[in-house]
C-alpha cells in the first residue's frame, strides 16, 4: 500500500536516454517510462502513469529495484518477475523479498497480472530502445 499512497520515482526524467511509452488497452492503464544508464548500468528510473493501484505498486517497487543494476540484469529481474507472475509455482526474485513476496499474491488474481508487468515491459521497451508496447 506504501507503494501506491508514495510512489517512488513518480515523475518525468528529464536526463532520460531511454524512454517508452506502454499502454493496456484492456483495461486503459498509461505507462511513460525513463532510465538514465551510463555504461551499461541503469543511473536513474522513473516512470507517470495513469494506471490502478497494482501497476503503480509494481512500477515504484522496478524503478527502486533496477537502480544501479546492469543492463543485463535489470532485463533478468524483468523475466524473473513476468515467470513469478505466470507460473503456477511462480518462483523467486532477485531484489526485495517482502515487497516482491507481496506482488507474488497478483498470482492469485490472473486478470490482474498484466497490471503488474505493465510497467516492466515498458521498461524493456525502454531499455531495447523501443518506444512502445502493448499489453493485453
Amino acid at each position: 500500500m506504501d507503494h501506491i499512497r508514495n510512489a517512488r520515482n513518480f515523475c518525468e526524467l528529464q536526463t532520460a536516454n531511454r524512454k517508452a511509452h506502454g499502454v493496456n488497452p484492456l483495461c486503459g492503464d498509461i505507462f511513460n517510462v525513463y532510465v538514465r544508464v551510463e555504461d551499461e548500468r541503469v543511473v536513474e528510473a522513473s516512470f507517470q502513469c495513469e494506471c490502478c493501484g497494482i501497476s503503480m505498486a509494481s512500477a515504484s517497487v522496478m524503478t527502486e529495484t533496477i537502480k544501479g543494476r546492469t543492463l543485463g540484469e535489470a532485463r533478468s529481474l524483468y523475466r524473473q518477475f513476468e515467470r513469478m507472475l505466470k507460473e503456477p509455482a511462480g518462483i523467486a526474485v532477485s531484489g526485495d523479498d517482502d515487497q516482491f513476496a507481496v506482488l507474488a499474491l497478483i498470482r492469485e488474481f490472473p486478470s490482474r497480472v498484466n497490471c503488474a508487468l505493465l510497467g516492466w515491459k515498458t521498461l524493456d521497451a525502454a531499455l531495447d530502445g523501443r518506444p512502445e508496447v502493448a499489453i493485453g
